[in-house]
């Protein structure tokens, strides 16, 4: 009789040899080696005290002014030199603008003719002669044509093209209940609708009239001077609602930026005025006072360095002692035993960098207000938006860490080359060291993109500054450069499971 052999087959209990316990052994290793876990501590520690550094490190004077905030509660400049009188429910106001020259203080009593941009010069409907009241106006500029803005904040333009006395531009403002509608023209008899708009609060009387701003005539990142401008209007028409109380000079804002001039003659209008009306940006058109919030996190550079030292030796160290192939012979599938080292590090930088960002946010800024600064403001969304996207920033650098650390397979390699190709590039966009267009390709290009998170204020097409990274801005959208970032750290994983795979352990 032949007896009949049945195949040996090992009884497992169910996820023993599961992703789950290989998940389960990868963070028993994280925790329990001291080094990784004061690594990770210490880069919370370092954003915390740069955050702390930068938020008490400058306490302004007790004088300094406060930052004003237009009628959506964004900080706004409204400072500029007008004729005007009242304007009773509906009306309409029309004149033709000529020429519009800008000055500029060159040098010690000096004023040189120059360009300021967004110099301007039009027509204007305002809630009333108090700064940051609602308006809306149509305009003519220095070299962006005609605009119809309002609020401060927005903009839409109209003819294009220089004002001069062969070139006018015939401007119209017209108020019909809550709208006001801004119309230009070329000859005064056909004209075009730029848009009609809807101020924040439109009384039943306002006031209008004829204004000239110029903002700072910027030469450099780091270079601006006061600036003036001058136009002359020719003569006023007014239809419907006026109160016939004759025209009234007048500047709004106060202080010498805002101080101006104004002749009136047969033929019109001569009006010399300063100041800007328009939203803050930040840069060398900011006060000193007003700070983004991702300021608070510049830190994160710091902490990130650390925790690329942690990520990289989590890999390297199993080569250096040899235990890899403990690891591969316990779990031969080598792209999960990567995938569960990529998994538990991703997730707990993710919670450091969230609770870190957090507690810096919460400690810093009411420290800074305590020191007279302004934060840009921002919603509760976008402040969350920034604490999560920290977590994950440094998340996803991490498993980009480790993926190059399984690639090298050396300590020292592997943290040279991802600070090389992360840090450093944050360190040289954000210094003087390169010009703001090479900045802006590094941060494009290179997994330092990802540093865009913390981008939370707003670029305005109609205000003229370097919008660089010092002054928080980046040349990419928080998710675009959080995209980038999560490309390196894929392409980076996906090279380190094919060559994990083959070469031997």
């Amino acid at each position: 009789m032949t007896a009949t052999m049945t195949p040996f087959r090992r009884e497992t209990e169910v996820g023993r040899d599961g992703f789950g316990q290989l998940l389960h052994a990868e963070w028993t290793k994280l925790r329990t080696v001291r080094g990784w876990v004061r690594g990770l501590g210490l880069g919370a520690v370092l954003m915390i005290l740069i955050g702390l550094f930068g938020a008490a490190a400058v306490e302004l004077p007790n004088e300094a002014s406060a930052v004003p905030l237009g009628p959506d509660g964004e900080p706004v400049r409204d400072s500029f030199y007008w004729v005007h009188q009242s304007l009773t429910g509906d009306g309409s106001i029309t004149v033709a603008v000529d020429s519009l020259t800008q000055q500029a203080d060159t040098g010690p009593g000096r004023q040189d003719n120059v360009t300021v941009p967004w110099a301007k010069a039009g027509l204007m409907i305002k809630e009333s002669v108090e700064p940051t009241s609602s308006y809306a106006a149509v305009l003519a500029t220095a070299s962006h044509g005609v605009r119809m803005q309002y609020d401060y904040t927005h903009d839409r333009a109209g003819l294009p093209g220089a004002v001069s006395a062969a070139a006018p531009r015939w401007l119209r403002l017209t108020r019909s209940g809550n709208t006001v509608t801004g119309y230009n023209s070329t000859d005064g008899s056909h004209w075009t609708k730029v848009e009609t708009v809807r101020p924040a609060t439109l009384p039943a009387t306002v006031e209008v009239g004829l204004f000239v701003t110029s903002p700072d005539h910027i030469e450099s990142a780091h270079q601006s001077t006061t600036s003036s401008a001058t136009a002359h209007f020719g003569s006023v028409g007014l239809q419907d609602g006026w109160q016939g109380s004759g025209w009234v000079p007048d500047h709004v804002g106060g202080g010498p930026q805002s101080a101006g001039e104004s002749t009136e003659s047969a033929g019109g209008f001569t009006i010399r005025g300063s100041g800007d009306i328009a939203p803050i940006v930040g840069g060398i058109a900011s006060p000193g006072n007003i700070v983004p919030l991702g300021n608070f996190l510049v830190g994160t550079f710091a902490g990130l360095i650390a925790v690329m030292v942690v990520a990289t030796t989590y890999i390297t160290a199993e080569y250096r002692r040899g235990l890899i192939r403990t690891t591969l012979t316990a779990s031969p599938r080598r792209g999960r035993v990567l995938a569960a080292k990529a998994i538990v590090l991703g997730a707990v930088t993710f919670v450091v960098g969230l609770v870190t960002a957090a507690v810096v946010i919460m400690v810093c800024e009411p420290i800074a207000k305590s020191h007279g600064f302004t934060m840009f403001p921002v919603d509760l969304w976008t402040e969350l938006r920034v604490v999560v996207s920290t977590g994950a920033l440094l998340a996803v650098a991490a498993v980009f860490a480790l993926a190059v650390g399984a690639v090298l397979r050396r300590s020292a390699g592997a943290v040279a080359l991802v600070i090389a190709a992360m840090i450093l590039p944050y360190i040289l966009a954000t210094s003087p060291v390169l010009p703001a267009g090479a900045g802006n390709w590094l941060l494009r290009v290179t997994p330092a993109a990802g540093f865009a998170v913390h981008q939370t204020v707003q670029k305005y097409p109609q205000v003229f500054t370097y919008y660089t990274p010092t002054s928080g801005y980046f040349p990419l959208s928080p998710l675009a450069g959080f995209a980038v970032l999560c490309g390196y750290a894929v392409l980076a994983l996906g090279l380190a499971v094919v060559l994990l795979r083959r070469r031997d352990a």
